[in-house]
Protein backbone atom coordinates (compact mmCIF):
# COMPACT_ATOMS: atom_id res chain seq x y z
CA UNK A 1 0.00 0.00 0.00
CA UNK A 2 3.17 2.29 0.94
CA UNK A 3 6.40 3.14 -0.55
CA UNK A 4 9.12 1.77 1.21
CA UNK A 5 10.37 4.64 2.44
CA UNK A 6 7.39 6.02 3.79
CA UNK A 7 8.29 6.36 7.38
CA UNK A 8 12.52 7.50 6.72
CA UNK A 9 14.61 9.05 9.27
CA UNK A 10 11.08 9.13 11.61
CA UNK A 11 12.04 8.21 15.42
CA UNK A 12 9.14 6.55 16.61
CA UNK A 13 8.95 5.70 20.13
CA UNK A 14 5.49 2.91 20.91
CA UNK A 15 4.91 2.23 24.99
CA UNK A 16 3.78 -1.18 25.20
CA UNK A 17 5.88 -2.13 21.89
CA UNK A 18 7.08 -5.62 23.16
CA UNK A 19 3.89 -7.47 22.66
CA UNK A 20 0.56 -7.44 20.49
CA UNK A 21 -0.47 -4.59 18.58
CA UNK A 22 2.51 -2.65 19.34
CA UNK A 23 5.15 -4.95 18.53
CA UNK A 24 3.15 -5.31 15.02
CA UNK A 25 3.27 -1.74 14.46
CA UNK A 26 6.91 -1.25 14.95
CA UNK A 27 7.59 -4.03 12.34
CA UNK A 28 5.65 -2.32 10.17
CA UNK A 29 7.15 0.67 10.84
CA UNK A 30 10.73 -0.71 10.53
CA UNK A 31 9.87 -1.58 6.74
CA UNK A 32 8.56 1.55 5.90
CA UNK A 33 11.72 2.91 7.29
CA UNK A 34 11.46 4.09 10.70
CA UNK A 35 13.92 4.08 13.72
CA UNK A 36 11.39 2.39 16.23
CA UNK A 37 12.22 2.50 20.22
CA UNK A 38 10.11 0.40 22.04
CA UNK A 39 9.26 0.83 26.00
CA UNK A 40 7.27 -1.58 28.45
CA UNK A 41 7.78 -3.18 31.70
CA UNK A 42 9.12 -6.45 30.74
CA UNK A 43 13.20 -6.29 29.25
CA UNK A 44 12.61 -9.59 27.67
CA UNK A 45 10.34 -8.97 25.56
CA UNK A 46 11.42 -5.61 23.88
CA UNK A 47 15.23 -7.20 23.93
CA UNK A 48 13.41 -10.06 21.76
CA UNK A 49 11.23 -7.40 19.57
CA UNK A 50 14.05 -5.47 19.04
CA UNK A 51 16.44 -8.56 18.44
CA UNK A 52 13.62 -9.17 15.36
CA UNK A 53 13.55 -5.23 14.50
CA UNK A 54 17.35 -4.96 13.74
CA UNK A 55 17.38 -8.34 11.75
CA UNK A 56 15.05 -7.16 9.47
CA UNK A 57 17.49 -4.40 8.66
CA UNK A 58 16.37 -1.57 10.74
CA UNK A 59 17.37 0.69 13.90
CA UNK A 60 15.65 -0.69 16.68
CA UNK A 61 16.36 0.36 20.62
CA UNK A 62 14.54 -0.39 23.87
CA UNK A 63 14.17 1.04 27.43
CA UNK A 64 12.60 -0.87 30.12
CA UNK A 65 9.70 1.21 31.71
CA UNK A 66 6.78 1.67 34.12
CA UNK A 67 4.71 4.00 32.22
CA UNK A 68 2.53 4.83 35.90
CA UNK A 69 5.78 6.48 37.49
CA UNK A 70 5.77 10.12 36.41
CA UNK A 71 9.69 10.21 37.31
CA UNK A 72 10.07 7.36 34.91
CA UNK A 73 8.53 8.58 32.15
CA UNK A 74 10.55 12.11 32.44
CA UNK A 75 14.15 9.90 32.21
CA UNK A 76 13.42 7.85 29.34
CA UNK A 77 11.98 10.42 27.24
CA UNK A 78 15.34 11.99 28.30
CA UNK A 79 17.15 8.99 27.47
CA UNK A 80 15.25 9.03 24.33
CA UNK A 81 16.02 12.74 22.99
CA UNK A 82 19.89 12.34 24.05
CA UNK A 83 20.28 10.14 21.03
CA UNK A 84 18.14 12.66 18.86
CA UNK A 85 14.51 14.35 19.08
CA UNK A 86 11.47 11.79 18.56
CA UNK A 87 9.32 12.64 15.88
CA UNK A 88 6.56 10.27 16.78
CA UNK A 89 4.96 9.10 20.16
CA UNK A 90 2.49 6.16 19.67
CA UNK A 91 0.63 5.39 22.75
CA UNK A 92 -0.53 2.10 23.14
CA UNK A 93 0.29 0.52 26.15
CA UNK A 94 -2.50 -0.09 28.40
CA UNK A 95 -4.57 -2.54 31.07
CA UNK A 96 -7.56 -4.08 30.54
CA UNK A 97 -9.55 -7.30 32.54
CA UNK A 98 -13.26 -8.47 32.80
CA UNK A 99 -15.10 -7.85 36.10
CA UNK A 100 -19.07 -7.07 37.33
CA UNK A 101 -18.52 -3.51 38.39
CA UNK A 102 -19.82 -3.78 41.68
CA UNK A 103 -16.93 -6.25 42.12
CA UNK A 104 -14.28 -3.95 41.32
CA UNK A 105 -12.08 -2.69 43.96
CA UNK A 106 -10.39 1.10 43.97
CA UNK A 107 -7.08 -0.90 43.86
CA UNK A 108 -8.61 -2.99 40.53
CA UNK A 109 -10.09 0.57 39.07
CA UNK A 110 -6.26 2.29 39.92
CA UNK A 111 -4.65 -0.90 37.82
CA UNK A 112 -6.53 -0.06 34.77
CA UNK A 113 -6.59 3.74 35.38
CA UNK A 114 -2.86 4.13 36.03
CA UNK A 115 -1.12 2.92 33.01
CA UNK A 116 -4.07 3.06 30.25
CA UNK A 117 -5.28 7.17 30.96
CA UNK A 118 -2.38 8.57 33.26
CA UNK A 119 0.70 6.47 31.68
CA UNK A 120 -0.61 7.79 28.34
CA UNK A 121 -0.95 11.46 29.61
CA UNK A 122 2.42 11.80 30.90
CA UNK A 123 4.23 10.30 28.05
CA UNK A 124 2.27 13.13 25.53
CA UNK A 125 3.16 15.60 27.71
CA UNK A 126 6.57 14.62 28.31
CA UNK A 127 7.04 14.30 24.75
CA UNK A 128 5.26 17.23 23.98
CA UNK A 129 6.70 19.85 26.20
CA UNK A 130 9.86 19.21 24.34
CA UNK A 131 8.25 19.10 20.68
CA UNK A 132 6.92 22.73 22.11
CA UNK A 133 10.10 24.16 23.21
CA UNK A 134 12.21 23.27 20.45
CA UNK A 135 9.22 24.98 18.13
CA UNK A 136 9.69 21.57 16.72
CA UNK A 137 7.01 19.14 15.10
CA UNK A 138 5.65 16.37 16.56
CA UNK A 139 3.09 13.99 16.16
CA UNK A 140 0.66 11.67 18.43
CA UNK A 141 -1.30 8.68 17.84
CA UNK A 142 -3.12 7.07 21.04
CA UNK A 143 -4.47 3.73 20.58
CA UNK A 144 -8.16 3.46 21.99
CA UNK A 145 -11.06 1.45 21.81
CA UNK A 146 -14.88 1.91 20.64
CA UNK A 147 -15.48 1.89 24.31
CA UNK A 148 -14.36 5.08 24.76
CA UNK A 149 -17.46 6.28 22.29
CA UNK A 150 -20.14 3.97 23.05
CA UNK A 151 -19.31 2.87 26.28
CA UNK A 152 -18.48 -0.71 27.46
CA UNK A 153 -20.09 -2.86 30.74
CA UNK A 154 -18.02 -4.73 32.24
CA UNK A 155 -14.73 -3.41 31.50
CA UNK A 156 -15.67 0.03 32.73
CA UNK A 157 -12.21 1.32 33.85
CA UNK A 158 -11.18 0.98 30.42
CA UNK A 159 -14.03 2.94 29.24
CA UNK A 160 -13.25 5.09 31.42
CA UNK A 161 -9.42 5.38 30.38
CA UNK A 162 -9.89 5.04 26.78
CA UNK A 163 -12.57 8.20 26.72
CA UNK A 164 -10.08 10.32 28.93
CA UNK A 165 -7.30 9.74 26.32
CA UNK A 166 -9.87 10.60 23.47
CA UNK A 167 -10.64 13.74 25.59
CA UNK A 168 -7.58 14.59 26.06
CA UNK A 169 -6.52 13.94 22.19
CA UNK A 170 -8.93 16.36 21.29
CA UNK A 171 -8.10 19.23 23.81
CA UNK A 172 -4.54 18.93 22.77
CA UNK A 173 -4.89 19.49 19.14
CA UNK A 174 -6.50 22.67 19.19
CA UNK A 175 -4.35 23.81 22.47
CA UNK A 176 -1.22 22.45 20.29
CA UNK A 177 -1.95 22.64 16.63
CA UNK A 178 -0.88 25.81 15.83
CA UNK A 179 2.55 25.01 17.34
CA UNK A 180 3.42 22.03 14.76
CA UNK A 181 1.90 18.71 16.93
CA UNK A 182 -0.29 16.65 15.32
CA UNK A 183 -2.60 14.43 17.17
CA UNK A 184 -5.02 11.24 16.46
CA UNK A 185 -6.67 8.47 18.15
CA UNK A 186 -7.53 5.04 16.31
CA UNK A 187 -10.29 2.52 17.87
CA UNK A 188 -9.69 -0.79 16.32
CA UNK A 189 -12.06 -3.66 16.80
CA UNK A 190 -11.49 -7.44 17.73
CA UNK A 191 -7.44 -8.03 16.33
CA UNK A 192 -6.99 -10.90 18.25
CA UNK A 193 -3.40 -10.91 20.20
CA UNK A 194 -2.72 -14.12 22.97
CA UNK A 195 -2.28 -11.88 25.81
CA UNK A 196 -5.64 -9.81 25.02
CA UNK A 197 -7.34 -12.74 24.21
CA UNK A 198 -6.60 -14.80 27.13
CA UNK A 199 -7.46 -12.03 29.46
CA UNK A 200 -10.85 -10.90 28.20
CA UNK A 201 -12.10 -13.93 26.22
CA UNK A 202 -11.19 -16.68 27.91
CA UNK A 203 -13.39 -19.32 25.98
CA UNK A 204 -13.16 -19.92 22.23
CA UNK A 205 -17.15 -19.32 22.13
CA UNK A 206 -17.03 -16.00 23.37
CA UNK A 207 -13.63 -15.03 21.25
CA UNK A 208 -15.47 -16.06 17.97
CA UNK A 209 -18.73 -13.79 19.71
CA UNK A 210 -16.63 -10.94 19.69
CA UNK A 211 -14.42 -11.47 16.42
CA UNK A 212 -17.35 -12.33 13.75
CA UNK A 213 -20.02 -9.91 15.64
CA UNK A 214 -19.87 -6.58 13.16
CA UNK A 215 -21.68 -6.99 9.29
CA UNK A 216 -18.05 -8.10 7.98
CA UNK A 217 -18.34 -11.65 10.08
CA UNK A 218 -14.70 -11.83 10.50
CA UNK A 219 -12.40 -10.55 12.78
CA UNK A 220 -9.72 -7.96 11.68
CA UNK A 221 -6.10 -8.43 10.22
CA UNK A 222 -2.92 -6.71 11.63
CA UNK A 223 -1.76 -5.35 8.46
CA UNK A 224 -5.13 -3.66 8.24
CA UNK A 225 -4.43 -1.92 11.46
CA UNK A 226 -1.11 -1.48 11.17
CA UNK A 227 -0.99 0.23 7.66
CA UNK A 228 -4.14 2.96 9.07
CA UNK A 229 -1.22 3.52 12.14
CA UNK A 230 0.77 4.10 9.20
CA UNK A 231 -1.09 6.63 7.26
CA UNK A 232 -1.83 8.72 10.06
CA UNK A 233 1.66 9.24 11.37
CA UNK A 234 2.62 9.81 7.92
CA UNK A 235 3.75 13.68 6.97
CA UNK A 236 1.02 13.06 3.97
CA UNK A 237 -1.91 12.93 6.53
CA UNK A 238 -0.55 16.32 7.87
CA UNK A 239 -4.06 17.47 7.81
CA UNK A 240 -5.86 14.99 9.99
CA UNK A 241 -6.08 16.50 13.01
CA UNK A 242 -8.16 15.86 16.29
CA UNK A 243 -9.67 12.64 15.12
CA UNK A 244 -10.96 9.73 15.89
CA UNK A 245 -10.88 6.84 13.26
CA UNK A 246 -12.73 3.21 13.97
CA UNK A 247 -11.33 0.57 12.52
CA UNK A 248 -13.77 -2.44 13.48
CA UNK A 249 -15.62 -4.04 10.26
CA UNK A 250 -18.44 -1.83 11.25
CA UNK A 251 -18.84 -3.60 14.62
CA UNK A 252 -20.34 -0.22 16.46
CA UNK A 253 -22.21 0.24 13.67
CA UNK A 254 -24.28 -2.99 13.99
CA UNK A 255 -24.95 -2.49 17.70
CA UNK A 256 -26.26 1.09 17.34
CA UNK A 257 -29.23 0.91 15.06
CA UNK A 258 -32.53 0.02 16.88
CA UNK A 259 -33.64 -2.95 14.28
CA UNK A 260 -30.38 -4.19 13.72
CA UNK A 261 -30.91 -7.29 15.46
CA UNK A 262 -32.89 -8.35 12.54
CA UNK A 263 -29.50 -9.02 10.49
CA UNK A 264 -29.71 -12.54 12.42
CA UNK A 265 -32.93 -13.56 10.42
CA UNK A 266 -32.49 -16.07 7.29
CA UNK A 267 -34.53 -15.75 4.31
CA UNK A 268 -37.27 -18.45 5.95
CA UNK A 269 -37.61 -16.03 8.91
CA UNK A 270 -38.52 -12.93 6.34
CA UNK A 271 -41.15 -15.13 4.36
CA UNK A 272 -43.10 -15.83 7.77
CA UNK A 273 -42.70 -11.99 8.15
CA UNK A 274 -43.90 -10.60 4.55
CA UNK A 275 -47.86 -10.42 5.85
CA UNK A 276 -47.06 -8.17 8.73
CA UNK A 277 -44.95 -5.70 7.09
CA UNK A 278 -46.49 -2.78 6.32
CA UNK A 279 -49.28 -2.72 8.60
CA UNK A 280 -49.50 0.50 10.95
CA UNK A 281 -50.84 1.27 14.00
CA UNK A 282 -54.28 2.40 13.49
Amino acid sequence: MFRDDLLKDKRILITGGGSGVGRHMGRRFIELGAEVIVCSRRAALLEETVEEFTGMGGRASWHQLDIRVPGSVEEVVEAVWRDGPLDILVNNAAANFISRTEDLSPGAMDAILNPTLHGTFYMTVACGKRWLADARKGTVLSIVSNGATNGSAFTVPSAMAKAGIVAMTRSLAVEWGARGVRLNAIAPGPFPTKGAWERLLPTEELAKTFETGNPLGRAGRHSELVDLAAYLIADGSDYVHGELVTIDGGRWLQGAGTFNFLSALDDADWDGLKPKRGRDRG
